[in-house]
């Protein structure tokens, strides 16, 4: 594979997401695809929460983001994804998925399988800033299989 930091990004806090989203459109528009899709995840406040704050174990990271990689490459097309650690305040972006495709409807189809793999899979764990706090958001939480010793 490519180098994996070109296609996997990890920032310190909020995301700028403009800066990343242009730099996506601008590294791959002339790559011939047809499709160039973003997904933008914003911080909502709810639950009396500031923001939310982030840990990330990158080995495993690593290693589901290059399955998703391979999994693109067979159609063609590429993943791209940019993800904070530490904390991300209410109205502020913590998390953009990308996927760069010949045809739309892979591209289409990709960014949702993408997005929902890394709710479900990513070794992201999430905390609740409350009150300059973080609280684990252990309720919003998904058990990662393989992660444990009760899994």
């Amino acid at each position: 594979m490519d180098n994996r930091k070109d296609f996997l990004q990890l920032f310190d806090g909020s995301l700028p997401v403009e800066q990343i989203t242009n730099s996506w459109y601008d590294k791959y528009k002339n790559s011939n695809f047809g499709a160039i899709i973003t997904f933008v995840g914003v911080v909502r406040d709810e639950n009396k929460i500031d923001g939310l704050s982030f840990d990330i174990y990158e080995p495993i990271l690593n290693s589901w983001f290059d399955l998703w990689q391979k999994k693109a490459k067979e159609n063609n097309a590429i993943v791209l994804m940019a993800h904070s650690r530490g904390d991300v305040f209410n109205h502020e972006s913590s998390y953009i998925a990308g996927v760069c495709s010949p045809k739309r409807r892979v591209a289409l189809e990709l960014i949702d399988e993408f997005v929902e793999d890394f709710k479900a899979q990513a070794p992201i764990w999430k905390y609740d800033i409350i009150d300059n706090q973080r609280v684990y958001a252990k309720d919003r939480s998904t058990a990662i299989n393989g992660a444990g010793i009760l899994s």
